[in-house]
């Protein structure tokens, strides 16, 4: 709701005239809390009910996380606009990654436990404490917050979420450590918003597109590109995290940094790609990673 409240707030400044109604809709996803989201169908757990909603003529605009959002756009829509996006980060709740590593390397035998519903956070944290145990973490965020341990050893240690969560719905927990994007590699998307409308109606592509967000843009596509070069689906442990680099004329071009891990979170491959944008950077970084990560295994 804030997301989608933000971005009425938005039309509403370029256009005064804009009147904007929103229409709140819970996916089965927000509904079923008791599986992990890779077996609620991906990516597509989270959207596909909404652009039902758009498709149908229920609604004229469609508020995303882009993470949420699968690599493939349907054919009778369109990402309309990309807002300025937000932290990108990851960000861990209820202790420090420093001290967790600490802590999972004092060889005391106790296993920490960090709740996350994301096979790419548990993958990245793997890699840096393999002693971690890992439970499942669903819901909105008061919910998730509620299950750190109070001290009764009851709960999680820590969780792992996005950092923006946090700041847009202005919530300061006692401990919490954004993570480096460098070193952990964020979602694609992530912290960005994509606005999606109906192909076919050019008078809302227009106004939707005067809240775009050009550098944004850019780099969220770089990333998705990316992620459907991998397949397009949230379940694969993966992450890209693009950023721009102008020259004194003006061009721009793409740096993007990956990370690819197998389904068991072991293997993972890291790596880089700059490029300008139309040669597609993100493609050829998943490329690169998915040859790695098949020859690792093989």
């Amino acid at each position: 709701m804030w997301q989608a409240q933000h971005v009425a707030d938005l039309l509403r400044t370029v256009d005064p005239a804009i009147r904007c109604e929103l229409i709140p809709s819970d996916t089965f996803a927000d509904l079923d809390l008791s599986k992990p989201i890779s077996d609620l169908g991906g990516k597509g757990a989270f959207s596909k009910e909404i652009q039902q909603i758009v498709q149908a003529g229920h609604a004229d605009v469609a508020v995303h996380s882009a993470k949420d959002l699968q690599a493939f756009t349907p054919e009778d829509l369109t990402i309309a606009a990309y807002p300025e996006r937000g932290d990108p980060r990851d960000a861990l709740v209820g202790m420090t990654l420093a001290d967790l590593q600490a802590a999972c390397a004092s060889g005391d035998g106790t296993a920490f436990t960090v709740a996350s519903g994301s096979n790419r956070r548990r993958a990245l944290l793997l890699d840096l404490c393999p002693e971690i145990d890992f439970i499942e973490l669903r819901g909105n965020i008061a919910t998730r917050l509620s299950k750190l341990d109070d001290g009764s050893g009851s709960g999680p240690a820590a969780l792992i979420m996005a950092a923006v969560a946090l700041e847009r719905l202005g919530l300061t927990p006692a401990v919490v450590n954004a993570l480096d994007p460098e070193a952990f590699t964020p979602q694609v998307g992530q912290g960005a918003l994509a606005i999606e409308v109906s192909r076919d109606r050019a008078d809302i592509v227009e106004a939707v597109r005067k809240i775009n967000h050009a550098d944004t843009e850019l780099v969220v596509t770089a990333e998705r590109s990316f992620l459907a070069e991998l397949g397009g689906d949230c379940s694969l442990p993966a992450g890209a995290h693009a950023t721009i680099t102008r020259d004194p004329s003006g061009s721009a071009s793409i740096s993007i940094a990956g990370m690819l891990a197998a389904d068991d979170y072991g293997n993972l491959q890291r790596g880089a790609e700059t490029g300008a944008v139309q040669d597609e950077p993100g493609r050829e970084l998943a490329r690169k990673l998915r040859k790695r990560l098949e020859a690792a295994i093989s």
